[in-house]
């Protein structure tokens, strides 16, 4: 491990972490992740290209697809800098780059994932009395805003500060590129990845309690017995909290801690196992493009419909009741 000043620097063998475990396991990791990321992930993207957007959902889902393929892109340059041996440009190359492109994609991902939450409360609770987020303008407009955004507050910023000749400099790489205003722009990138992402997090949450809770009022109402339909509204809903609460949770909740140690001129082993826990947990985010698609099968039925005719697969028989269909389709596309 490098040093971040002149006294003694504790390495993760001097606390108590197997650095070979490391070098080794975060890139096999990544390296198992790509192909059956990438294969999905095409899949979708073509499956994607062949709907009409002709609502709010469809282009917050395309815009998804496009930014977990960017992400997935990412991977193999990500595994063979971790590697031992890895040579310094091709390190420098990733710092500069790919993590900048891959952390991009990340949040507007998550952005994203805020957005379609909002689409389906609309729809679901107050449908008809939110005319302007059901426009399909104003979801193009809103997109490639945060598209805009993301790209030039974030990515070109710290591409065009991750300039700088690591040969005198301590501490880790990519850190040691950065310009003094570099590592402002890298602090303040990370306390805004980590609002923009609670925040998030807390309209996932809402929404998709209202959306429960308002199906599941709608099938007492109707005195509908279809208990079936019931537990696949329930599990759309725990497929969507557990797709996001399980894969960004853990990583946002030690990028900050992290963060702030790594921008310090002391290193502990607090930091040193904070890196650790920080690689495994972005590497669980990185999951989320292999399980986002579950998103768009569940909740999208031109995309399942879709999805069936590319495959070959047979659909399964529908044998749910006429209140279930009306409340599939209140809540899909």
């Amino acid at each position: 491990m490098e040093s971040s000043n002149t006294t003694t620097i504790p390495s993760l063998e001097d606390c108590g972490i197997s650095e070979r475990v490391k070098d080794t396991v975060i890139p096999i990791l990544y390296l198992l992740l790509f192909p059956f990321a990438l294969l999905l992930n095409v899949l979708v993207a073509w499956i994607s290209i062949h709907l009409n957007s002709k609502s709010t959902f469809m282009i917050y889902l395309k815009n998804l697809v496009a930014a977990d393929l960017l992400m997935t892109l990412t991977f193999p340059i990500k595994a063979v800098t971790e590697m031992r041996g890895a040579s310094l440009e091709l390190k420098m190359l990733f710092c500069r780059f790919s993590q900048v492109f891959f952390y991009s994609g990340l949040n507007v991902s998550v952005t994203l994932m805020g957005l379609i939450s909002l689409d389906r409360f609309f729809k679901i609770v107050t449908p008809g009395r939110t005319a302007l987020a059901q426009n399909l303008v104003f979801g193009r407009a809103v997109s490639a805003f945060i598209w805009i955004m993301i790209l030039c507050s974030n990515t070109l910023p710290t591409m065009i500060l991750t300039n700088q000749d690591p040969a005198n400099k301590t501490g880790e790489l990519c850190i040691r590129m950065k310009s003094d205003s570099g590592l402002k722009l890298h602090e303040g990138v990370i306390i805004f990845s980590k609002v923009l992402f609670w925040a998030v997090c807390a309209v996932v949450v809402f929404c998709y309690f209202c959306i429960t809770k308002r199906v599941l009022e709608s099938y007492k109402n109707s005195k509908s017995n279809n208990e079936r339909g019931k537990r696949e509204v329930k599990f759309r809903v725990f497929v969507i909290l557990l797709v996001f609460l399980v894969c960004y949770v853990p990583y946002h909740s030690v990028r900050i801690p992290y963060t702030k140690l790594q921008v310090e001129k002391n290193v502990t082993c607090l930091q040193v196992s904070l890196e650790v826990a920080k690689h495994l947990t972005l590497f669980l985010a990185c999951t989320n493009v292999c399980l986002d698609p579950l998103i768009y099968f569940f909740l999208c039925r031109p995309f399942r419909k879709r999805f069936y005719e590319i495959t070959g697969l047979q659909k399964p028989p529908d044998s749910e009741s006429k209140q279930s269909e009306d409340d599939n389709q209140a809540s899909e596309n």
